[in-house]
């Protein structure tokens, strides 16, 4: 609780209680500037303190109508998509489902006060006296509701689903693996090795967006859709949707619990300091070296906090032709996804980036395989021919993340590894909709609420008011 300096008597209701005591929390310490503005720190990341990002807490014992301006003041970055319109998202106790706050009331400026750093302010009122209000940087994804939507894919009983721990954190938390491929091999050709595709996501824990990406990603590949059927009948997909599960439920930016970063580690991790990065590495490597099937994409999920829309990070080869094959992915993503930039997308080979997953591995994988990072968002896209950015939501970075499943299809389809007579998918189905039809009979997406909960809260949004 934040009272007056001096302040001696019982609490009082517009005595504000900070809390980040829960689970992908974050908030180090709140100072009383007056009654009507507060300075807020981010925690460091555990064992690191270069890193000051991401901030999720609540705010209760609320006066109704009372007006505060919060003050982020010690962020890590300067340069911040909150100069381009970006705000934080809220919610409260009455209203569940996640907003963000109007651009026009937040601020982001070098501030005399604080060493000219640059400081993150934003103005609030709060409406309803017996709500908790919680604040964060992005839409939050955690390890539990990781833990939840794959329960629930599991309870399904898919024949082409497989979920397996492939090893632990240093705090004990499941390292998940899933596989998702057809088990029919009267679809296959036994002359035919089946393609693999790898993809994490989650090694900067902060990088919410990438889980709703992923997520997005496997909902498309389980469901009905019949590019998903054929996509199962040719390509083995192993997905490791959270890589860092410590940082993510500490509430880490970029770092694992003992200050890591995970995604410069990728050359010698560490059984000890880094164990879900050895696991995944070793993963890799032995399906890079097993004759049965062929290791063509490792793509690894992130968000980015400086830049619009989605667009990938390649590597630079001296053959021009291998040069050629490996924008052929993110052209065809280009034209299935609105909010990916092909303009955006780049080729590198910063020193910088050598410990990353996409360097290391596409120096150690043959030249038929592909390694990028795919990048996406805090805060929004710019539509064609558009002027104004569009903010993302959950189900935009989900929506982005089906697009690129579906654009396995495509690539495959060009070369030549799928018949493209088997791959007419009749024009009148829409993938949405059938994911629709999907999930009105397995829950939520996240894996959390029953029907009558989604009714329930469907009912409470209708009538709410925005904040």
């Amino acid at each position: 609780m934040v009272t007056p300096r001096g302040y001696t008597g019982v609490p009082r209701k517009g005595h504000l209680v900070f809390d980040a005591c829960f689970e992908s929390g974050n908030l180090g310490r709140v100072d009383y500037i007056s009654e009507f503005e507060f300075d807020l720190f981010i925690r460091p990341d555990t064992c690191n303190p270069r890193f000051r990002v991401w901030f999720n807490f609540t705010v209760e014992n609320v006066r109704e109508t009372q007006r505060v301006i919060l003050n982020i003041v010690n962020f890590s970055k300067t340069k911040s998509l909150y100069r381009e319109g970006m705000s934080p998202v809220v919610k409260s106790t009455s209203r569940p489902k996640w907003q963000r706050l109007p651009a026009k009331n937040v601020y982001y400026y070098r501030c005399p006060d604080h060493r000219r750093n640059y400081v993150m302010s934003f103005a609030f009122c709060f409406d309803r006296e017996d709500d908790v209000y919680q604040f964060a940087y992005c839409y939050p994804y955690t390890y539990s509701r990781l833990q939840h939507y794959l329960d629930s894919l599991e309870r399904r009983n898919l024949d082409y689903l497989q979920r397996e721990q492939l090893g632990l954190s240093v705090q004990q938390r499941r390292l998940d693996l899933l596989t998702i491929t057809s088990p029919d091999p009267a679809l296959q050709n036994p002359k035919k090795e089946k393609k693999l595709v790898v993809l994490t996501a989650r090694v900067h824990p902060g990088e919410s967006p990438a889980s709703f990406v992923c997520q997005g990603v496997i909902d498309f590949l389980v469901s009905q859709h019949p590019v998903a059927q054929l996509l199962r009948d040719h390509v083995i997909f192993k997905i490791v949707p959270m890589l860092n599960p410590d940082g993510v439920y500490l509430g880490n930016y970029r770092c694992s619990l003992m200050g890591f970063d995970l995604n410069r580690h990728w050359q010698e991790p560490s059984l000890w300091a880094h164990p879900t990065l050895y696991a995944v590495k070793q993963l890799i490597v032995q399906l890079s070296q097993d004759p049965k099937v062929g290791l063509e994409f490792y793509i690894d999920v992130h968000a980015h906090s400086t830049m619009m829309n989605g667009f990938m990070y390649g590597n630079v080869f001296e053959e021009e032709e291998r040069v050629q094959r490996q924008a052929v992915f993110p052209r065809l993503l280009c034209n299935n996804a609105a909010d990916f930039s092909f303009s955006n997308t780049s080729f590198n080979r910063d020193m910088v980036k050598a410990g990353t997953g996409r360097r290391f591995l596409g120096g150690l994988l043959d030249d038929t395989s592909y390694c990028y990072t795919l990048e996406v968002s805090f805060y929004s896209y710019m539509a064609a021919g558009s002027t104004a950015p569009v903010p993302y939501t959950e189900d935009t970075y989900m929506k982005l993340g089906r697009n690129v499943a579906r654009t396995f299809l495509d690539y495959y389809k060009h070369n030549h590894f799928i018949d493209e007579n088997k791959a007419q998918i009749p024009s009148h189905i829409n993938s949405i909709e059938v994911l629709s039809k999907d999930q009105q009979g397995n829950g939520n997406r996240n894996g959390r609420s029953s029907g009558g909960e989604r009714a329930a809260e469907r009912k409470s949004q209708g009538v709410r008011r925005d904040y």
